[in-house]
């Protein structure tokens, strides 16, 4: 079981385009894979589909759109990621079996959140 919120998409279809809800903020993510630099990408967009951030490069371990400061990008840490650390890089052979996009905000199961 994953201790993160995992995005759970078939990351085979890519490009694909679907919405999250972060707090009251309602968002589409796009992603996209660039065959020719062999890296992943994320596109940003508002809740009317228009858009905010395009192509941001997915880095392994690292939340996406760190080094913006905008009221449009949710305030929330997305991360491609492998929970069981055995992956360093993000790659079109383990994404989306090995490496998820996760939101980094740990899930407590239920005997955790009781005992606090």
């Amino acid at each position: 079981m994953s201790v993160r919120g995992r995005f759970e998409l078939d990351y085979d279809q890519l490009p694909i385009i679907f919405e999250a809800q972060f707090g009251n903020q309602n968002v589409y993510i796009g992603l996209n894979y660039n065959e020719s630099g062999q890296f992943f990408t994320a596109d940003l967009y508002d809740s009317d589909f228009q858009p905010v951030v395009m192509g941001e490069r997915l880095v392994y371990g690292k939340r996406l759109w760190r080094r913006l400061v905008d009221p449009e990008v949710p305030k929330i840490d997305l991360v491609p990621l492998d929970e069981a650390n055995k992956e360093t890089a993000i790659t079109k052979d383990n994404f989306g079996k090995t490496v998820f996009l996760y939101q980094d905000t740990l899930i407590l199961s239920d005997e955790e959140e009781a005992n606090g």
